[in-house]
């Protein structure tokens, strides 16, 4: 009888702390992520959008430059290597003549397919494979970077391209499902990366809204993107980071004050577009940077990767928390 009193004693004080820690913590993760969060904009003509925004963020960027009435739009971003975020259903497109060019050689060939997807289970990506524009596999990928193999049967030389199709992307509440796609590779040994060697038709295949995949940079890629969108070369201009692994907000603002040493421009004021939690963090190391020497703005705009799981948005708050606190420290020498 005493043990199962003391058993239920237990569970009431654990039940008892778990309503109490949600009653009280609740509001304080949702007033530090008003704050990490908030949108402070300057009367600026100088506006700076972050490379590795999501697609929807990157088009209300574009909304944003051209309502009101800015000169320069700067994105930022670090150097790429490795896989290609296909974010949307539509065709990565691996050019392939000129590297057959002249080899003859017929029989069976191996094209692998070097790629991953970023939703595993019943969620994963799938695509479908294209010799030419003939469909020749299609498979369904996982979180686990591997090859996916064909055989096909003629002269290499034949092979204009390779297509891959990403057909079922979709959002959910809690993430979203995208294909990573690194090279394919023939018979083993011809590697050919998607960079400067693919395009990425988006939606249809139809040329309308392609990227050509020469870039080196999230703010190359960011850059291409807003040019599609219909703004003009001369009014977008990517400052590239160099590559790192730690400190990357504070990398592209070093990028971008080593780029503001080069030019002329006549800057009245300076808005970052950044997006949700992460938003407070960029816009303090910018002003740390720059020394305040501008007046700058931050524009935080909607995480909706993160607007249906509480457990996400209460993580995703205390980790930017924890790395506001670090960037205090790592900023102390500028």
């Amino acid at each position: 009888m005493l043990k199962r009193n003391r058993k239920k004693i237990l569970v009431a004080i654990i039940v008892t702390i778990i309503v109490l820690g949600t009653i009280f913590l609740l509001p304080i993760t949702n007033s530090i992520t008003s704050y990490l969060s908030k949108t402070k904009k300057v009367d600026a003509n100088l506006l700076i959008v972050e490379g590795w925004l999501p697609p929807y963020a990157i088009e209300m960027a574009n909304d944003e430059f051209q309502k009101n009435g800015y000169d320069l739009v700067i994105t930022t971003g670090l150097k790429i290597s490795g896989y290609y975020l296909v974010s949307m259903n539509g065709y990565l497109i691996f050019n392939t003549h000129d590297r057959f060019k002249g080899i003859d050689k017929t029989g069976d060939h191996t094209i692998e397919i070097d790629a991953y997807s970023e939703m595993g289970d019943k969620n994963c990506a799938h695509f479908n494979a294209f010799v030419n524009d003939s469909m020749v596999a299609d498979f369904l990928t996982d979180k686990k970077k591997r090859k996916y193999e064909i055989t096909w049967k003629g002269k290499l030389a034949k092979i204009d391209s390779v297509m891959i199709q990403f057909d079922n992307d979709r959002f959910f509440e809690n993430d979203d499902r995208n294909l990573y796609v690194k090279e394919i590779i023939i018979d083993h040994n011809i590697h050919i990366s998607y960079q400067n060697n693919s395009e990425y038709d988006i939606g249809a295949l139809d040329g309308k809204n392609r990227i050509n995949n020469n870039f080196s940079s999230f703010s190359e890629l960011a850059r291409n993107k807003l040019l599609l969108m219909g703004l003009d070369s001369s009014s977008v201009l990517a400052v590239p980071g160099k590559r790192v692994k730690i400190n990357r907000t504070l990398t592209s603002a070093l990028a971008f004050r080593d780029w503001l040493k080069t030019t002329d421009i006549d800057i009245k004021g300076i808005n970052i577009i950044s997006m949700g939690t992460h938003s407070r963090r960029t816009w303090m190391t910018y002003n740390k940077i720059l020394n305040e020497r501008y007046k700058i703005g931050i524009i935080s705009l909607p995480d909706y990767r993160m607007s249906h799981s509480r457990k996400k948005r209460i993580l995703k708050t205390l980790r930017e928390t924890a790395e506001i606190v670090y960037y205090w420290f790592i900023l102390i020498p500028y």
